[in-house]
């Protein structure tokens, strides 16, 4: 396989199967094991083996040639021993105790199994309103969000990444105000993206600059009037200071709704491609457009799109019978209505490769060309599944059944999803955005810096004469290649950016796509960092008028951490004032000297050392006997932020001060007393450094020696403390043979 060195990293990361940790499984093999668990359920519906053994051969094929993928939970869980293939979910969350905390806990069983999860708050009474059970009130969606957020935080999705969520609330509920703003700060309800359900009422309230009522969903009453522009312009300004709250257009969406009988669409998954019915799933898979140019003609090569459009339905389509749901109103659901989402990635390839840049009126007809005909052909796929094997159960008296099209197997076809992981693994751009950089720096180890350049334009730049290695690595730190003389014009054009691009063409490009797209388009409007409130204002204007389903607006940089960054290491995501400079710290010198000290930790011997140059203490190095793992890369990171602090011009006294008295669920104890954690080790070898510096003085307040160490932070010193209790907080004690704890009862040994 040609596979990229990225790509080989994230398999390795997160996909190809583990044993104690060591990969035992090569991307060959995990193609195999998940094209033979799909395949697999062909049994269901034929006795003919060698047409089995044919769809696995077929099914592998696709994927080894990386012109399809399917979404990650089933790269990483068909064929094992849980075989959850979903991506995409929506709980409906009710309005009482009993509802929402049932909502957390298949929140977290879907969590676990890898997939996330999209939650409506829509019917939770507003803020302050009675609770006639208890006589109290209500805390509102807000604050069970903040539950919800939580319970995600704790539960890793199968040990590989964090659940994802997505909160939406409809714009006439009456805490709409108060969502809006819930993630005002980047660090609240990190686990969670917020979009606003608006309805046509509003947005032509809104047009019209008239008032609009606000409902307490448990009464169905107009409890408040308000100007419609004051909630738009309050979505608008959220948008621009950090991409939040997305906008989604219920109306839209419940308009095509395949199963209306079935009820009303309330939510999507998280990132907003997919509406779903409560309880609904759906997988997706995505094809490689960039595998679809003739390298010689520079066309569309429609005869391959076709195979891999019909394999691809089929694939998904057999992903429904072969995944195992956490849930059995989820399988009811599921069967009910067997929607999958064929989508795309590389489209901005597939338009470099045809010679068109992303933002023209060209672009837009392509986009339209293509997936008119990846949704027409997969109609015809479903069809003919449907006489082959049945049609979806919910079809008779459907949308669909009403249109008279005739049987389909599956109630949505088509989605466009965002493809983060996978496209990298298919070495695309991510469905169907823009070129995010042209030419960038990636960190190698330490202190090597390789400069990467996307291979299409490394390949005409070799062709055109231009290429050299000192431009592609002055692009690296530019990004762009716009307004560069050394770069002709045409290519500049051809590879414009995503910040290159005003913010009109990424809503036509998505709106082009929408258009044959029986779900939804997930993609990000990404502005510039000197974007105004009325650019924002205007890309969500423009998403209604064309038919959107909805939009997530992004100005650059305008989150404290962002997952793409141009430029050289770090990059300048925007010119910096003064003010937000940051300290650098100063270089280290060639030789250093100090002491190593030992330390007796839950985790084994630390071995701290801490050296100094002319200017004091420089660097601090731990090494914790032979444990490899977890432990150990944390705490190497915990002594090189510790190094780049003392280099910068932190007082080792300020870095002593935050690290002494952090718990552990396993302390341990040496001479002196106890040790409450490897940070905690680590504080303690600098406060002794620090002491014998200054003739043995204690150097702060939170000194504290190692005989007491709950000194000075709160805590009363029990003898047979056992550290922090891992499900409550509170104190571990030793009690009959084990470590038990002493508020809620948890206990190492059960």
């Amino acid at each position: 396989m040609q596979l990229s060195q990225n790509a080989l990293t994230v398999l390795e990361r997160r996909y190809l199967k583990k044993q104690n940790g060591k990969v035992i499984e090569t991307p060959e093999e995990m193609f195999r094991r998940v094209a033979r668990a799909v395949a697999e359920v062909e049994r269901i519906y034929t006795r003919d083996k060698g047409f089995i053994r044919d769809m696995e051969e077929r099914f592998y094929s696709v994927m080894e040639q990386l012109d399809f993928i399917p979404n990650s939970p089933t790269l990483m869980n068909a064929g094992q021993e849980f075989q959850q293939l979903a991506a995409c979910f929506v709980l409906p969350v009710g309005d009482s105790m009993e509802e929402i905390f049932d909502a957390v806990k298949y929140a977290a069983l879907i969590h676990k199994s890898g997939g996330g999860v999209g939650f409506a708050f829509s019917r939770l009474r507003p803020k302050g309103d009675e609770v006639s059970s208890t006589g109290g009130v209500a805390s509102g969606p807000v604050s069970f969000m903040k539950v919800f957020n939580a319970a995600t935080e704790a539960v890793k999705q199968g040990g590989r990444r964090r659940g994802a969520n997505m909160g939406v609330l409809r714009v006439d509920h009456l805490d709409v105000m108060e969502f809006i703003q819930c993630k005002e700060k980047d660090s609240e309800i990190t686990n969670f993206n917020i979009s606003v359900a608006v309805t046509d009422d509003f947005m032509k309230a809104v047009k019209e600059d008239k008032l609009f009522d606000l409902i307490n969903p448990r009464t169905g009453q107009v409890t408040k009037t308000i100007r419609a522009r004051e909630v738009f312009d309050a979505i608008v300004e959220g948008a621009w200071r950090n991409g939040e709250p997305g906008v989604l257009f219920l109306d839209r969406i419940n308009a095509a709704n395949p199963t209306p009988a079935l009820g009303e669409i309330e939510g999507s998954n998280p990132c907003g491609e997919v509406p779903l019915l409560p309880y609904e799933a759906c997988v997706l898979g995505s094809i490689n457009l960039s595998h679809m140019v003739k390298p010689d003609t520079q066309e569309i090569d429609y005869e391959r799109l076709e195979r891999v459009v019909r394999l691809a339905v089929r694939f998904l389509d057999n992903t429904i019978d072969a995944s195992h749901y956490p849930l059995e109103q989820i399988l009811k659901a599921v069967w009910r209505t067997r929607k999958i989402g064929l989508g795309v990635m590389g489209f901005a390839d597939m338009l470099i490769q045809l010679g068109i840049p992303y933002n023209s009126d060209e672009a837009v007809s392509k986009a339209r060309e293509v997936m008119s005909f990846i949704w027409r052909i997969a109609r015809k796929e479903s069809a003919r599944l449907a006489e082959e094997k049945g049609p979806f159960p919910a079809f008779k008296g459907s949308a669909l059944d009403k249109s008279g099209t005739g049987w389909l197997r599956n109630a949505t076809l088509t989605t466009i999803a965002p493809t983060g992981t996978i496209s990298i693994i298919a070495n695309c751009s991510s469905g169907i955005e823009p070129l995010f950089a042209v030419s960038y720096v990636r960190n190698v180890l330490d202190n090597d810096q390789l400069v990467e350049v996307h291979p299409l334009f490394e390949k005409v730049a070799r062709e055109r004469g231009f290429y050299s290695p000192e431009l592609m690595r002055k692009i690296s730190e530019r990004g762009t290649v716009k307004g560069m003389e050394e770069v002709p014009e045409d290519v500049q054009r051809l590879f414009v950016t995503a910040h290159d691009i005003d913010p009109e063409w990424h809503v036509k490009i998505q709106a082009a796509f929408q258009e044959f797209t029986d779900n939804a388009v997930s993609k990000t409007v990404n502005l510039r960092h000197d974007a105004t409130v009325d650019d924002v204002r205007r890309a969500i204007l423009l998403a209604y008028e064309l038919g959107c389903k909805g939009i997530t607006v992004y100005r650059d940089g305008s989150r404290s951490s962002q997952v793409l960054v141009k430029g050289q290491a770090q990059g300048d995501i925007k010119q910096k004032t003064p003010e937000d400079k940051g300290i650098a710290p100063r270089q280290r010198p060639q030789v250093t000297h100090g002491r190593t000290e030992r330390m007796q930790t839950g985790c084994g011997n630390v071995y701290v050392t801490v050296n100094e140059d002319e200017h004091g203490l420089c660097e601090v190095f731990t090494s914790i006997g032979k444990s490899g793992g977890c432990a150990s890369a944390q705490s190497q990171a915990l002594s090189r932020l510790i190094s780049v602090a003392l280099r910068a011009g932190i007082k080792p006294e300020a870095i002593v001060k935050h690290l002494r008295g952090i718990r552990c669920p396993a302390p341990a104890w040496q001479k002196g007393g106890a040790v409450l954690s490897c940070p905690d080790a680590i504080g303690i070898v600098l406060e002794h450094y620090l002491e014998e510096k200054q003739g043995g003085q204690g150097t702060s307040e939170a000194a504290a020696s190692v005989d007491n160490p709950h000194k000075g932070n709160g805590l009363p010193y029990i003898e047979n403390h056992m550290g922090a209790c891992p499900e409550c907080g509170g104190h571990m004690r030793h009690e009959n043979g084990c470590a038990t704890c002493s508020s809620c009862g948890y206990s190492r040994c059960s």
